[in-house]
């Protein structure tokens, strides 16, 4: 854009009215806010993607559920190490109720209905777990959708209020010639314009992330339906072989 179209741009926001400017400063703050928003949660989700992809290559060749939790200690971004964690601790709670346990003490093992009940605690920490993750990562989405769908009628409101005042000037001067119109309509329909400006990377941003919130949310239930099934394979059906 030329800098002399920007300079008249900057001048018809300082010359417009109160409300008009009033709109403009909060259509500012919306944008401002989102952008802020999209650059974080894209540089955060990037990484996410990126740690899932290393843990999940990292725990399917671990030596053992010890080593998947070192190794998970080591992912500050991608859901699945905290999900894992959460399952892992649990898991080992229940082991260690089942060793103290009065049964075990006498040799008596487990038993079916405690193994039963050993699964039905990891099943509730992983839906725990991974319920806490979808809201971390659905975090600032709501703002996003709320700016693309608000932000438009919050310019439109601008414009239609600087247009009454454009209105009111030409009753006052006694002239509807374009030269009297034309400023005072310029300087409302820049609201619409900033009002559309703030809309569309929202809404852009939004149906995005929210396309990869539903990956993570995907491989996050994957990856407990795998954990569940290791678990019983290895730690509960192992035991009474």
């Amino acid at each position: 854009m030329p800098i002399s179209a920007t300079t008249d741009i900057i001048q018809m926001v300082l010359d417009s009215g109160p409300m008009v400017r009033f709109v403009l400063f909060l259509l500012l703050f919306f944008s401002v806010t989102s952008w802020a928003i999209i650059l974080n949660k894209y540089r955060y989700i990037k990484k996410a993607r990126k740690e899932s992809i290393y843990f999940l290559d990292l725990f399917w060749n671990r030596r053992s559920l010890a080593e998947g939790l070192s190794v998970s200690k080591r992912l500050k971004y991608t859901p699945l190490a905290r999900v894992y964690r959460v399952a892992y601790v649990e898991l080992k709670k229940v082991s260690k109720r089942h060793s103290l346990s009065p049964e075990a003490k006498k040799g008596e093992g487990t038993g079916f209905n405690q193994d039963v009940a050993a699964m039905d605690n990891v099943k509730r920490a992983l839906r725990r777990a991974v319920n806490v993750e979808l809201t971390g990562l659905n975090m600032g989405l709501p703002f996003l959708a709320t700016t693309g769908n608000t932000t438009p009628f919050i310019g439109l409101f601008g414009t239609v209020w600087g247009i009454m005042g454009a209105f009111r000037g030409i009753g006052l001067m006694g002239s509807a010639s374009l030269a009297v119109v034309a400023p005072g309509i310029s300087e409302a329909l820049i609201a619409t314009a900033a009002g559309l400006a703030a809309a569309i990377p929202a809404v852009v941003a939004y149906n995005y992330f929210s396309a990869q919130v539903r990956v993570l949310d995907a491989e996050m239930h994957n990856f407990s339906a795998d954990f569940l099934n290791l678990v019983e394979r290895e730690l509960i059906i192992g035991k009474g072989s």
